[in-house]
C-alpha cells in the first residue's frame, strides 16, 4: 500500500511538472548540445515520452552525468525538468547548487547527504529535495546505473566545495 502511494505521488509530481512547464526542450544529438524549444507555451499539446525516446547528452556542468531535457532549459534559468542518468560507482564529492533541486529516483541506488558519513541510500520511488546553497554529497552506488527525474527552479550549476579540514596545515 505504501509503495503504491509513493509511486502515485511520483506520477503526480511528474504530471504536474510537465503540465506547468513553459516549453519542451529537444537536444541535438551532436556534441554541440544545441537546444531548441517546442512547443511554444501557448500550445496545448500533450507531452508523452518513453525512456527509449529520450535524447541523452553529457551534462556540461558535471561530465559524470547525462541528461535528457523534458521542459525548460537548465542553462537559461527558470524552471526545468529532466531525466538524469549516472553511471554506477560515480561519486560527487561535497558540492552545492545555486537553486533548489528535486530528484525522484527511478532506478538504481542513489545516495545523498550532508557528508559521506551520514549519506543515505535512496532506491526507486524516493524523493530528495536539496535547498539552494546547501553543501551535500551525492552519487550512484556500484551495481547499476541510476536514473532519476530531476527538477530545478533556475539555472543549474555544480559548485564543488573543498572540505575545511583538507585546507588545514599540520599542527593547526
Amino acid at each position: 500500500m505504501t509503495k503504491r502511494l509513493v509511486l502515485l505521488a511520483v506520477a503526480a509530481l511528474a504530471t504536474v511538472s510537465i503540465a506547468s512547464a513553459q516549453s519542451v526542450s529537444e537536444t541535438a544529438q551532436h556534441s554541440n548540445q544545441q537546444h531548441a524549444s517546442t512547443p511554444k507555451p501557448s500550445d496545448k499539446a500533450l507531452l508523452m515520452l518513453s525512456l527509449d525516446e529520450l535524447h541523452w547528452v553529457v551534462l556540461p556542468e558535471n561530465k559524470d552525468m547525462q541528461f535528457a531535457p523534458i521542459t525548460g532549459d537548465h542553462t537559461k534559468g527558470g524552471p526545468y525538468t529532466q531525466m538524469r542518468r549516472v553511471r554506477g560507482g560515480t561519486d560527487h564529492g561535497s558540492h552545492t547548487h545555486s537553486v533548489e533541486i528535486t530528484d525522484v529516483v527511478i532506478s538504481g541506488l542513489w545516495y545523498a547527504g550532508p557528508d559521506m558519513a551520514s549519506a543515505r541510500n535512496f532506491g526507486p520511488g524516493s524523493v530528495i529535495v536539496i535547498p539552494a546553497n546547501v553543501v551535500h554529497v551525492s552519487g550512484c552506488r556500484p551495481g547499476s546505473d541510476c536514473v532519476f527525474y530531476h527538477t530545478g527552479k533556475g539555472k543549474f550549476d555544480f559548485k564543488p566545495v573543498r572540505h575545511p579540514l583538507l585546507d588545514k596545515k599540520s599542527g593547526d
